[in-house]
């Protein structure tokens, strides 16, 4: 990954060391707690139904920055957990957060022969290949992927798989199409075979052009983000919403969950 983006995690980390640091920027600690609340709903869903997670099961998760994902999987029931983050403050960090776990400080689109030992039964990278910003380092990190689990294992990944073109979200996020992302999991042995809408309100609609859904999200982000306080309050209120609402929708205008099975010797 280019030195830049390097440094724009190193300073994240460096700066939060709560989900603020990997969540929405602005947003408030409290508000973003409640936004992780659903992602690890819509996660342990899926990987319930498709991984099967157990004390046999090898896991690596990428891009752990705060040991969320770390502890999800634990919570699952998955024997054996292993992170990783670019940042080397973050991987410190979950170094002492998370002793006993082995903790990789990782470019997942860099150089494969810096990849952990594998292969995985299941590598999750969650809402971290869209700060992929740049298009090589983007083809090999979903190569990597492949190479990282082993024939029949799960990736478990969350995209934003845009219905067409692409779109840059802040200095750090770009948005690709679906087309685009389905075409490079499955030239790697990479086939999808579950998806979930991770948000339908509690995330900028940027698989969505309707307008009231951004006026939706930007008076949300302009109360929450006015005082931590009421970010707490909106939260607790919608999150019973949201979770409903993440079950019914059949696409969802923001982040989709993906889970892919690895094909092939």
């Amino acid at each position: 990954m280019p030195a830049e983006d390097t440094r724009y995690w190193e300073r994240r980390h460096a700066a939060d060391d709560s989900l603020d640091a990997v969540g929405w920027t602005g947003l408030g600690r409290s508000f973003n707690r409640w936004m992780y609340a659903v992602r690890r709903a819509v996660f342990s869903r899926a990987v319930r139904a498709t991984v099967h997670p157990g004390p046999g099961t090898r896991v690596l998760d990428i891009g752990s920055g705060t040991g969320f994902y770390l502890d999800a999987w634990r919570a699952l029931g998955a024997g054996h957990v292993e992170g990783s983050d670019l940042a080397e403050t973050a991987a410190e960090r979950l170094r002492r957060s998370h002793p006993g776990l082995p903790i990789h400080q990782l470019d997942l689109g860099g150089d494969r022969n810096e990849l952990p030992d594998g292969p995985f039964d299941a590598v999750s990278a969650m809402d971290m290949l869209f700060h992929i910003m740049d298009e090589d380092a983007y083809a090999r990190a979903i190569g990597n992927l492949a190479v990282l689990v082993r024939p029949g294992g799960h990736v478990v990944l969350s995209e934003n798989l845009l219905r067409e073109g692409r779109r840059h979200v802040g200095p750090a996020q770009i948005s690709r199409s679906e087309d685009e992302i389905l075409g490079l999991l499955r030239a790697n042995g990479l086939e999808p075979v579950r998806r979930d809408p991770m948000f339908v309100l509690l995330n900028g609609p940027v698989d969505s052009d309707n307008p009231l859904l951004k006026a939706w999200w930007g008076g949300l982000t302009r109360v929450v983000s006015f005082r931590d306080q009421l970010g707490n309050v909106l939260g607790a209120v919608l999150h019973p919403v949201e979770l409903l609402a993440v079950r019914l929708a059949r696409r969802g205008p923001s982040s989709k969950l993906l889970v892919c099975r690895r094909t092939g010797a």
